[in-house]
């Protein structure tokens, strides 16, 4: 298994070792003692599954604040998809900039997203299944998220999936700008 840093300090790719044969193929998704080793030293407490019907189903820009702060391992089991994290931590050398990681079922790689950063993705196949664990349970009281076409951080959508209308969920569609939420990580 190997990282590879993004532009975004602290954000991080991982290639997991794949073994291969006529059969099929084996993959530890998650060992502790070797994310531990490569400096991804997070106790998770809690899976997620989401499943995305249609092409351009886009969810985000999703963070919880606070206590309820989550750092987030995300990998693509079924399809492929488009993950975009912001940075958010006001501290940062990359505050408000994003990147965006194409994951898929076919190239297994996985995303580790620290505490104090948006996330979110649109799929590029139907049918997408993403996993992923989180360091904090889910609440309501500290779940926040930025708007997905916020002018501020600029996300060009347009370049990672062109000419299509996305699907997006209502809570979503209203969700605040940048200057509109408060950052407590």
């Amino acid at each position: 298994m190997r990282i590879e840093k993004t532009k975004l300090e602290g954000l991080i790719i991982i290639h997991p070792d794949v073994f291969s044969d006529n059969r099929g193929w084996f993959t530890e998704s998650y060992n502790q003692q070797k994310y531990r080793a490569l400096g991804i030293d997070v106790a998770f407490i809690q899976d997620n599954h989401s499943y995305s019907k249609e092409i351009g189903t886009l969810r985000g820009m999703h963070f919880q604040t606070g206590k309820f702060a989550q750092s987030k391992l995300v990998r693509c089991i079924r399809g492929n998809l488009m993950d975009v994290c912001v940075d958010l931590r006001k501290n940062s050398p990359t505050y408000l900039q994003w990147d965006c990681i194409e994951l898929s079922a076919e190239n297994k790689l996985q995303l580790f997203v620290p505490k104090g950063f948006a996330h979110g993705f649109v799929t590029l196949s139907e049918d997408v299944e993403i996993l992923y664990k989180v360091d904090e349970l889910y609440s309501k009281e500290y779940d926040s998220g930025i708007i997905y076409n916020d002018t501020q951080i600029n996300i060009d959508w347009s370049r990672i999936l062109p000419n299509i209308d996305f699907i997006i969920s209502e809570k979503d569609k209203n969700l605040r700008t940048i200057k509109e939420v408060e950052l407590d990580f």
